[in-house]
């Protein structure tokens, strides 16, 4: 397959990247900037086009030439969820980009959503619950997936609405949790600051994440929304307390530092069913 992947540098795509290649797929890989790409372990094996994609000159005709199937993961701004750029700009800048891909030919195209359309519900979020989403880029984001259900019912193709959850590992943002907490091991501190750690989160390792993007991408014929998440509800200072003990590192916790963050209930994590059904997953590889 000939696979097209935007954002192809970043934390996501970085990954998704290798791993399609991994797999026998070719990729034309598009990001902003040359630098980032070079230093790339698979720069050399894909068809690098730098390029913004929001540019409303951008010859997508030309980008799409024999391509297969759109990854679409670029999307700036983050992790600033309360930026109003994501619908002012964002969105329809978006949606401009993707309707052009689909206008070119592309009949498969895969989108990366967020746990954060789902808003403020608690508990395991199905794809069947009605989207609620409190912030601009989670309402940014699922009026997204509504436009192009819209333009594919006026121009069919298949849309994979992929909703990502708590990702972490190489490459994540500086300012996440664990590359926080990374930093102040590094630095030998002796204690680190984070909420009081009893929120329930979702958490998944990139490179699994990056697997399961590549494995519903050759489910040519699945259409429509999924969770990609692991499906295990687990508490943040767990998940540190094992990131310490994996590291080998002696850090004093200093619970309640830093309030709860009022745009994410206390306790959600993704329903995997789906998922798993999809990509013949079984429940303790999820």
């Amino acid at each position: 397959m000939n696979v097209l992947v935007t954002g192809a540098t970043g934390f996501v795509g970085r990954h998704l990247v290798g791993v399609l290649l991994a797999r026998g797929h070719q990729v034309r890989a598009v990001a902003r900037g040359l630098q980032a790409a070079q230093a790339m372990p698979w720069f050399d094996q894909v068809e690098f086009v730098r390029a913004d994609i929001h540019d409303p000159q951008l010859d997508v005709g030309t980008l799409c030439e024999g391509i297969d199937a759109l990854v679409h993961l670029a999307w700036p701004g983050l992790p600033n969820y309360q930026g109003l750029f994501h619908f002012e700009h964002n969105l329809m800048a978006d949606y401009g980009f993707i309707r052009r891909v689909v206008q070119s030919g592309v009949k498969q195209v895969q989108v990366s959503g967020t746990c954060l359309e789902y808003g403020l519900q608690e508990g395991a979020l199905a794809e069947s619950l009605a989207c609620q989403p409190g912030n601009p880029y989670g309402l940014a984001k699922h009026s997204l997936r509504l436009f192009l259900e819209s333009l594919a019912r006026q121009q069919p193709f298949t849309l994979q609405w992929v909703r990502l959850f708590y990702l972490f590992g190489e490459g994540q943002n500086p300012n996440s949790l664990l590359a926080a907490l990374d930093r102040a091991i590094d630095a030998g501190q002796p204690h680190f600051d984070m909420s009081g750690g009893e929120q329930l989160r979702d958490f998944l390792p990139i490179e699994t994440a990056a697997g399961y993007l590549a494995g519903l991408l050759e489910q040519a014929d699945f259409n429509g929304v999924v969770n990609c998440c692991s499906g295990r509800p687990i508490a943040v200072r767990t998940l540190v307390e094992a990131h310490i003990a994996k590291r080998g590192a002696q850090i004093a916790l200093n619970l309640g530092h830093y309030p709860y963050p009022a745009h994410e209930p206390m306790a959600f994590w993704g329903d995997a069913r789906q998922l798993r059904a999809l990509l013949g997953v079984a429940c303790d590889e999820a």
